[in-house]
């Protein structure tokens, strides 16, 4: 039998070399003869990867370091890192300013030796320990991540929109004795100080010089420097530690491939982080697949505003810093996205459903669905367009024409004009990722944009790559084929009835293996050995099926499984999808069922705009989308509760749920989870325990209210 993960690394010359499609009937992922197992699939590698598993694209570059310095050395004048400065005259921000690569590359060398002298006049000395990095994404971010890469230090990241507690368990396990943040957490910090006792520094990224006339016993820095005192703690702002850097003239001390680049903590939907550990061969192995999946040129601009704690935002960094490109940062507002996108008119756009939710439920408000003329073109636009993307033979037994997501003169008269107004219309590729994206909304976004809208799946595990849609691939209903430096199999599940043997199409629990999985848990041994098959798999948790081509969708979960009381098990993701995919009034799903009852119930959050348009025919008065106050009230009104019972019923009939698959009562509001309130993830990931337990009386409130009716309509409760 074949070795199933090569020691062999895997070079071409170039990204397009791997992204050039296989022959057309060829499977984009391919098995491995003689790598099936009872239980499992064969083996599943990318159709260039037969003989070895991608590791770098460059056999010179084989640290996150070597990916930045290679293009500062080619593109050291290129515009690097963007930011919008606030000008407090006009109270407004700026438009962009930009940071090149070689500014860039000398303030990352010198803050990374001036970061390695303060931890040293701590008594830490040596490599390989870690800085703490907690802010919003900004230009700052990024150079002191690539700083800790020049000194062989890795980053670990707080996240920016979660609370206290989960920052003061990140900062103890992973023994941060420094953090660099953004001064409005400063305070907190300060406070958790006492139960901190190894945290010695703190580096602020605003500035704390004196302003202009201010006494410089006023100056922030003086006013911290005391409170600092009393808590045991030295505090230096961004600009001293980079003077001190410099001062010190120290040359680079580059990490090896398998040193750590960071410890990412998972935002956890149940329990305390976990700190995944990943090294640099991990960073470049998953970047070079990224850049086969999207290569770029030195041209390119993408925009940051996805967290930089999570993975997936670090990811799709590394590759534009690796292309030589250039990264705008938001402005911190997320309401106010789509002002910094029409500034920068990014080529590439990487986000996540529930914002591409919004952006098609304003482009069909304001185009498909207008009255007149203006509906009537853009519907028949959109329709010849969808058409092009999925052509039909012109004869029978005749092959289809090549599909197309471009037309020439549509594009042109409306397709530009509709991408401009949300910055996009300069937009070749835009990527999806972290849940699944509605089928209909890819296929529509696809043809508005006239971009490859592709879906993709990875986990911090595997550094946020796994799965990619090729480019040629126009289908809608799978996240695509093995990456180049992954394989994947798949294994049964006989308790949730999915198997390999099933048909058409092999189901299981998707295993991988590669390049870019993770070394393990920081200090959790135990949690690691239960993510692994004894043979050295990792065990996503999730259910896939793999079709004929070697393209994979995801189907289910296998953790998040309910059980109701007449013993049937069901997954309420796949039930919230559906509803979510069907009714674009509804932005959000947390459907519960109770092991003590035989049927479920749901919280449901509206989306604003296209919620006010619903509610407005229900009532018959008209509501404004931003009238939020009223929009609050409208969902709680019996008459839209039964209006939207009637509609999920219609999906459930429509779907062929069974009868214990269908909500029967609900609960509207506007935004029921967020991040703020601690029931999403940074990347936007229910918490379902927390959320059951936040919203216990509502839930029990709605098994109570349900039960009633069914005591005074016995024959339609059984329907």
């Amino acid at each position: 039998m074949p070795s199933l993960l090569s020691s062999k690394p895997l070079f071409l010359q170039t990204a397009e070399d791997y992204h050039k499609p296989p022959p057309k009937g060829q499977p984009y992922s391919i098995t491995l003869s003689g790598s099936e197992q009872p239980g499992r699939t064969p083996v599943y590698r990318h159709h260039k990867s037969r003989d070895g598993l991608l590791e770098t694209l460059d056999p010179a570059i084989r640290t996150g370091h070597d990916m930045f310095e290679s293009s500062a050395q080619k593109h050291p004048h290129a515009p690097c890192l963007g930011y919008r400065p606030y000008d407090s005259a006009k109270k407004a921000w700026a438009p962009y300013e930009w940071l090149d690569y070689e500014t860039v590359q000398k303030r990352r060398a010198d803050l990374g030796v001036g970061l390695v002298e303060i931890h040293a006049r701590e008594g830490i000395t040596g490599t390989q320990y870690g800085v703490g990095l907690w802010c919003q994404n900004r230009p700052e971010w990024q150079l002191t991540d690539l700083a800790c890469m020049s000194q062989s230090l890795f980053s670990v990241s707080l996240y920016d929109t979660l609370g206290p507690e989960t920052s003061e368990y990140i900062i103890r396990h992973a023994n941060l004795a420094c953090v660099v943040t953004s001064l409005a957490h400063v305070p907190v910090l300060l406070q958790l100080k006492s139960r901190l006792p190894d945290l010695k520094a703190l580096v602020v990224l605003d500035s704390l010089a004196p302003a202009t006339n201010e006494a410089p016993e006023l100056s922030k820095q003086a006013l911290l420097d005391s409170l600092a005192k009393e808590a045991g703690i030295k505090i230096y702002s961004l600009e001293t530690v980079e003077q001190l850097g410099a001062s010190l003239k120290r040359p680079y001390n580059p990490p090896r491939p398998t040193d750590a680049i960071t410890i990412n903590y998972t935002s956890g939907t149940t329990g305390p982080p976990k700190g995944v550990l990943l090294t640099h061969a991990t960073a470049v192995a998953a970047t070079s697949s990224s850049l086969v999946a999207s290569p770029t040129d030195h041209n390119g601009v993408s925009i940051s505003y996805l967290p930089l704690a999570h993975i997936y935002g670090r990811l799709l960094e590394h590759s534009v810093l690796w292309s030589g490109s250039r990264i705008g940062y938001f402005h911190g507002n997320p309401l106010e996205l789509v002002d910094d996108l029409k500034l920068l008119r990014p080529t590439t756009f990487a986000s996540v459903p529930r914002l591409y939710n919004r952006f098609g439920g304003a482009i069909k408000s304001q185009t498909v669905e207008q009255p007149g003329f203006k509906g009537a073109l853009s519907r028949h636009i959109v329709k010849t367009k969808l058409a092009n993307a999925n052509p039909a033979p012109k004869t029978p037994g005749a092959s289809p024409p090549t599909p197309t997501f471009k037309h020439a003169f549509y594009d042109r008269i409306w397709g530009r004009k509709v991408a401009g107004a949300f910055g996009l219309d300069r937009v070749t590729t835009m990527v999806s990722g972290a849940a699944p994206l509605d089928p209909s909304l890819q296929a529509f976004l696809r043809v508005v944009f006239a971009s490859r809208t592709m879906q993709g799946y990875g986990l911090t595990e595997t550094y946020a790559i796994a799965l990619v849609q090729p480019v040629d691939d126009f289908t809608v209903s799978s996240v695509g084929g093995v990456v180049p430096c992954q394989e994947a199999c798949l294994l049964s599940v006989p308790d949730m009835d999915y198997t390999v043997e099933d048909k058409p199409h092999p189901r299981g629990e998707l295993l991988l293996r590669g390049k870019s999985v993770f070394s393990g848990y920081y200090k959790n041994d135990e949690e690691t050995a239960n993510s692994f098959t004894e043979d050295g798999w990792f065990k996503t948790g999730d259910i896939c099926s793999v079709d004929e081509l070697g393209r994979f969708s995801i189907i289910d979960r296998r953790k998040n499984v309910l059980k109701l009381a007449q013993g049937e098990y069901l997954s309420p993701e796949r039930i919230e999808g559906v509803y979510l995919s069907s009714l674009t009034y509804l932005a959000q799903g947390f459907v519960y069922g109770d092991s003590v009852q035989t049927f479920l119930v749901a919280i449901f959050g509206v989306q604003p705009d296209t919620f006010a348009v619903f509610a407005s025919k229900v009532l018959g008065r008209e509501i404004s989308p931003t009238d939020l106050v009223a929009i609050k009230a409208a969902a709680s009104e019996p008459k839209i509760k039964a209006a939207v019972l009637k509609d999920l019923d219609k999906v459930g009939r429509k779907k062929k749920f069974a009868g214990y698959e269908r909500v029967r009562n609900i609960y509207l509001t506007l935004d029921p989870f967020t991040i703020d309130n601690e029931l999403l993830t940074p990347t936007l990931k229910l918490k379902r325990p927390v959320a059951a337990k936040r919203y216990r009386d509502v839930l029990d409130g709605l098994y109570a209210e349900a039960l009633e009716a069914e005591k005074s309509q016995p024959q339609k409760a059984k329907l």
